[in-house]
């Protein structure tokens, strides 16, 4: 198992969810590398968990200072970089009736500023002919109730891959999107009471057209492909892992 060995990736948005789930993965196909994430108590655990091939930035993607330490301290310790995985996300749900100014900003500079200079910021720190995966959703694709800013952002993000990759053309380093549906992660308990949420789980599976819902290791296994020499021939592709959510459920 080692598609990725030696190389070196980055995962926002790593220590849990979806993120964790893709850091696992790569680690198991040989990379190494820095999970990154504001939550200190579930950084140590996810790093405990990866081993010593992995370390652990406490840094808040939103704030540039932060994204340019986290790529200086990751090269200091790993050298360039060979795979950026531009993971965090969330955000404030809600209406155009009921979400205003602060909610917007906070929304749109963590779903789509930050990516926009996580990649920006990890340039010069990358390989050329590295790889780089946004991490999209099909809020982009289906007009979910209270998700309208973060539906908006993600579609920005999908965009981003095709136009990242024109502008990187020069350092063959390619940029795809890869777009989840519902995901059992930590992110329901943010919405749902505990009590429901395993009803709630039931409930989108059986709107599934694959009669589950993902596991974070669905996005990391698609993460390891795009990652890899296998899909070379693929930039500013966007992979929907949604179980058929987007374009097969009624």
């Amino acid at each position: 198992m080692d598609k990725l060995k030696n190389k070196v990736a980055v995962i926002t948005g790593g220590n849990s969810g979806i993120g964790f789930g893709i850091a696992q993965e790569l680690k198991n196909e040989g990379a190494r590398g820095v999970i990154v994430g504001r939550n200190q108590e579930t950084l140590d655990r996810s790093v405990a968990q990866l081993g010593d091939n992995f370390k652990a930035i406490n840094a808040d993607v939103t704030n540039l200072d932060d994204l340019e330490r986290l790529f200086k301290e990751t090269s200091e310790k790993f050298g360039k970089i060979d795979v950026i995985v531009a993971n965090a996300g969330g955000g404030a749900v809600g209406t155009v009736e009921t979400i205003g100014e602060a909610d917007y900003d906070k929304t749109m500079d963590l779903n789509l500023k930050s990516v926009y200079f996580t990649v920006h910021k990890a340039l010069p720190y990358m390989n050329d002919g590295g790889s780089i995966i946004l991490i999209g959703s099909n809020a982009a694709h289906r007009a979910y109730p209270n998700f309208t800013l973060y539906g908006a952002a993600k579609a920005a993000v999908i965009f981003f891959a095709k136009a990242f990759s024109s502008d990187l053309l020069g350092r063959k380093i390619r940029v795809n999107v890869i777009t989840p549906g519902t995901t059992d992660t930590p992110a329901f308990e943010k919405f749902v009471p505990l009590e429901q949420i395993e009803a709630i789980k039931k409930h989108f599976a059986g709107e599934m057209p694959t009669g589950r819902i993902g596991q974070p290791s669905d996005i990391g296994k698609t993460t390891v492909f795009l990652a890899s020499d296998d899909s070379s021939f693929l930039l500013g592709a966007e992979i929907l892992v949604d179980g058929g959510m987007t374009y097969l459920a009624k």
